[in-house]
């Protein structure tokens, strides 16, 4: 036995270190909507509702892809599946240089869900690839350590996209209208390679990684799940564990709160009465809410290795509610920074959740691997419905929403916690 674990660790570490780069794929060209959304409202004129489509149609494609993928995962098992989820996420990627050359939105929104579709993929497999790399009970720590690395990225992609996405100005009819025709046209190329350089790379780059995936060898796991678990004639075993359904309404609305609030913090912090920035200088302080979330994945994955998760969920939860409010209610940099710790507590809720709620799913971990990441859809809902609340009393007071999610995520933690102590 002992030969044995001797043989393993180094496999599984390095098969950790490996989907560690996965994780940060996909955080890194997540983030980048961030960048996105202020660049195509200047761009297209939209309101706070219609850019807030930017997500929609990316999550939307975990609700519309995720039962698909999961049973494309019982038939092409891990490695196969996450090497086929980058390749489609590289397909969405190159879909953005058309869609900039044509100057179309619509076109920019099917690329999104096209590039999602891929993401989806990468999640369905490798989320669950991840818990089993070790033992169970160390399953949430090491899913919030490659959550990390994920955070790592959304810390680094603003600063990508600040100078990529966002380091041309939009100009307004009025000002275009002062162009010389030499003028127009320069500024028309600058705008098309705002958004197709740094999708370009990152196709590039998602190609690369699906050919190293290929390549790589990585343990291998039962990812099959029989066709009758997810039949008519015995469906109602997915239906034996009602706690995967309270934990894929908790992802739904914590992914839903994450994402709303890392799409408004470039408006957020232009407003008058919060800091008056411009797109670019606010773009930077995506990368303080991100930063906060990478800190706290890596402490959080010390501190759930010492004690129970359910209390850092209840704990993180109470704190992230305490900041939305001193953000609605107060003014100027108390504002701001409260805004901007939330990613601090936010760190911890996503593979502490997921790890959770799939726990004791035996050969039905790939079709919870799948609801889960439908939830994730919450992604598209939440922002969409606070775009709308934006439009109506403003952005500020719009995340009154979130105060909601935050609250019900709290209940999760606590009736976690209740489960975990009786047990």
């Amino acid at each position: 036995m002992q030969n044995q674990n001797q043989i393993q660790t180094p496999r599984y570490t390095a098969a950790m270190t490996f989907m560690s780069l996965l994780f940060f794929m996909w955080g890194f060209v997540t983030c980048l909507n961030d960048m996105l959304i202020p660049h195509l409202k200047a761009l297209y004129h939209l309101d706070y509702a219609r850019a807030m489509l930017v997500q929609f149609c990316f999550f939307g494609a975990y609700l519309v892809m995720s039962l698909p993928m999961a049973l494309l995962l019982k038939k092409l098992r891990y490695k196969a599946s996450m090497s086929l989820g980058m390749s489609i996420a590289g397909i969405g990627c190159l879909l953005f240089i058309p869609a900039a050359y044509i100057d179309s939105y619509a076109c920019f929104l099917i690329g999104l869900f096209v590039l999602a579709s891929g993401i989806v993929l990468l999640q369905v497999a490798a989320n669950p690839y991840v818990t089993f790399l070790g033992s169970i009970e160390s399953a949430s720590s090491r899913l919030t350590l490659a959550q990390a690395v994920n955070s790592l990225a959304y810390t680094l992609a603003p600063f990508f996209g600040a100078v990529l996405i966002l380091a041309t100005p939009v100009l307004t009819d009025q000002q275009k209208a002062l162009l010389n025709p030499a003028a127009m046209a320069q500024y028309k190329t600058a705008i098309i390679h705002t958004v197709q350089t740094p999708y370009l790379l990152l196709a590039i780059l998602f190609f690369v990684i699906a050919f190293i995936i290929s390549i790589f060898k990585l343990p291998k796991f039962d990812a099959s799940v029989s066709v009758a678990s997810i039949d008519n004639h015995n469906a109602p075993k997915i239906w034996d564990h009602p706690y995967l359904f309270l934990g894929a309404l908790a992802i739904f609305l914590y992914v839903g709160a994450e994402v709303s609030t890392g799409s408004f913090i470039v408006n957020y912090l232009g407003l008058p009465q919060i800091a008056s920035m411009a797109p670019k200088q606010a773009a930077h302080y995506v990368s303080v809410y991100w930063g906060g979330a990478m800190i706290g994945r890596f402490l959080g994955s010390w501190i759930l290795s010492k004690t129970i998760p359910a209390r850092v969920i209840m704990f993180n939860a109470a704190v992230a509610t305490i900041l939305l409010i001193i953000s609605v209610i107060a003014s100027g940099a108390i504002s701001m920074w409260a805004i901007l710790s939330m990613g601090f507590f936010n760190s911890i809720l996503f593979p502490t959740i997921f790890s959770l709620s799939i726990r004791g799913l035996g050969e039905l971990t790939s079709v919870g691997s799948g609801i889960l990441c439908a939830a994730i859809v919450g992604g598209a809902i939440i922002p969409e419905i606070q775009g709308i609340i934006a439009d109506h009393i403003g952005p500020q007071n719009s995340f009154l929403l979130l105060i909601v999610c935050y609250l019900v995520i709290l209940c999760f933690g606590w009736m976690s916690y209740r489960r975990a102590v009786s047990a």
